[in-house]
């Protein structure tokens, strides 16, 4: 294994983490910030308030995007396992 293999597979691995992970963390940064800026209008400074629905807004969005996320990273571990037979 060269070491270019192993920086593409390492760049590839990274790029599936951020495109897996990205519809959970968009999502609670979206509910974070429309929830601080209601928080700022209202002078209404409760922590249930900013935590409770962006726990909500990440499980619905983790329920909607599972099985694109389990399809990427099925896809990826193919990969891992084609490669193999090229070492």
């Amino acid at each position: 294994m060269t070491p270019d293999m192993v920086v593409s597979l390492a760049r590839e691995a990274l790029i599936v983490m951020l495109l897996v992970s990205a519809p959970m963390l968009l999502s609670g940064l979206l509910i974070g910030l429309i929830i601080s800026i209601l928080q700022a209008i209202t002078q209404v400074h409760e922590m249930t308030l900013t935590f409770i629905p962006k726990i909500i807004a990440v499980a619905l969005s983790l329920l909607i995007f599972l099985p694109w996320i389990i399809s990427k990273m099925v896809d990826f571990t193919n990969h891992l396992y084609s490669m193999i037979s090229a070492l």
